[in-house]
């Protein structure tokens, strides 16, 4: 088993949900969502306010990374933990 807390997760797949969940999986097969409507308030994030914005997520083929219009980028390793731990993994 691999160390997670060294390890560089890769997201391979990505999907807005209501509420601003974002479901993910990743490399391992880890699958799960995470809860961004905290993020509304924080500066280049408003732009989610319209939730079809939101919904413009992708995977960017070569980073692995969850990405946006407009630059916006969120590390997959925190996505990681924050399914992770909603997982109970």
């Amino acid at each position: 088993m691999r160390e997670d807390r060294n390890a560089v997760h890769r997201v391979t797949a990505c999907k807005a949900e209501e509420d601003y969940m974002l479901w993910l999986r990743f490399d391992d097969g880890l699958e799960g969502s995470v809860f961004l409507g905290n993020l509304l308030e924080i500066g280049a994030f408003q732009l989610w306010r319209d939730v079809r914005e939101f919904e413009k997520v992708s995977v960017d083929p070569e980073t692995a990374t969850v990405t946006w219009e407009g630059g916006i980028r969120l590390d997959p390793d925190v996505l990681y933990h924050d399914v992770a731990a909603r997982s109970g993994r």
